[in-house]
């Protein structure tokens, strides 16, 4: 018999969702020996550090929540070096991996033709030589890392719980920040990608490797190949720039071009908002930033 560890956090704005949707219909399964790890009031290096404790081999470890849920579950299963296999369900404000993934609704996970799961390769994320993250979807720096810190908000968690609107207010919280914010300050100080100097104006970073950045973003299947990925620097405090961007990201792709790796070196030691998918972390006094394909691939439920 299979286990199953379906991965949560009660305190998300769409635990209601979780509980009824999911941890409610694992029970009536056959096959599987069903186990449950609530995401600890913690943080994301502890609940990772925990979870990946406890999975074995062969284990199916489902992430029933937002990307952040996704990034502990995803980490977990890489640092505990199981063969296990990772499957995603929608319930937080973006849901990337899921969308890259293709797995909806609880019937695309558990009444599937084919059974067969697929190879995922990541992104490593290193700073100053050392291990940060495995990142599925993509990894912001600058502008767009900073912005995601609105969702950390009390305020705007209270107003996301809410079945209606809650998409608009996302959205209308993002752009309120970003034209109060957006000339404010330097997001990226003076650094070199793979030895080149950039552009002092650049504001963001960006590493795609999944099929939906932000939601509304479309990337491509870069995650099915162990060698590259897409990346892509840009002014985004112009708001034409911005526009662009936008356009050409909902009803093409995230412009940029194919690399095997990049390394962000700055000019002194500095401060400078990193995000992946989801979760935001200010670095301080980092010199160099490096993301690559995982050395590991994940093996997960796709439709």
């Amino acid at each position: 018999m299979q286990r199953l560890i379906v991965v949560y956090n009660p305190r998300s704005s769409r635990y209601a969702d979780v509980k009824q949707e999911v941890l409610a219909r694992v029970k009536e399964l056959n096959g599987y020996l069903v186990g449950k790890y609530e995401v600890a009031a913690t943080n994301l290096d502890d609940n990772i550090a925990q979870l990946s404790k406890i999975i074995k081999d062969g284990d199916l470890v489902l992430s029933a929540g937002g990307d952040a849920t996704g990034i502990i579950s995803s980490n977990a299963i890489l640092k505990s070096d199981k063969d296990a296999t990772l499957a995603v369900l929608p319930y937080g404000n973006f849901n990337d991996l899921s969308r890259t993934l293709h797995t909806k609704k609880f019937e695309d996970v558990f009444n599937r033709q084919d059974d067969a799961s697929r190879n995922f390769y990541p992104l490593e994320i290193y700073i100053d030589g050392k291990f940060f993250r495995y990142a599925t979807c993509y990894v912001t720096i600058g502008m767009t890392a900073e912005a995601v810190q609105i969702y950390d908000s009390p305020e705007l968690r209270a107003k996301l719980k809410s079945k209606f609107g809650r998409k608009i207010t996302s959205y209308t919280e993002l752009i309120k920040w970003y034209f109060q914010n957006r000339r404010n300050h330097t997001f990226i100080p003076p650094f070199k990608l793979n030895g080149i100097p950039q552009d002092n104006r650049i504001s963001d970073y960006a590493a795609v490797n999944g099929r939906s950045m932000a939601r509304v973003m479309r990337g491509g299947e870069d995650y099915r190949d162990s060698s590259y990925f897409r990346h892509e620097t840009e002014r985004l405090t112009s708001f034409p720039r911005l526009m662009n961007l936008m356009l050409h990201s909902i009803f093409s792709r995230v412009p940029g071009s194919a690399t095997s790796g990049d390394i962000l070196e700055f000019e002194n030691p500095s401060s400078v908002m990193l995000q992946a998918e989801g979760e935001s972390i200010k670095l301080k006094d980092a010199h160099r930033i490096e993301i690559k394909k995982g050395t590991k691939c994940l093996k997960v439920i796709e439709n």
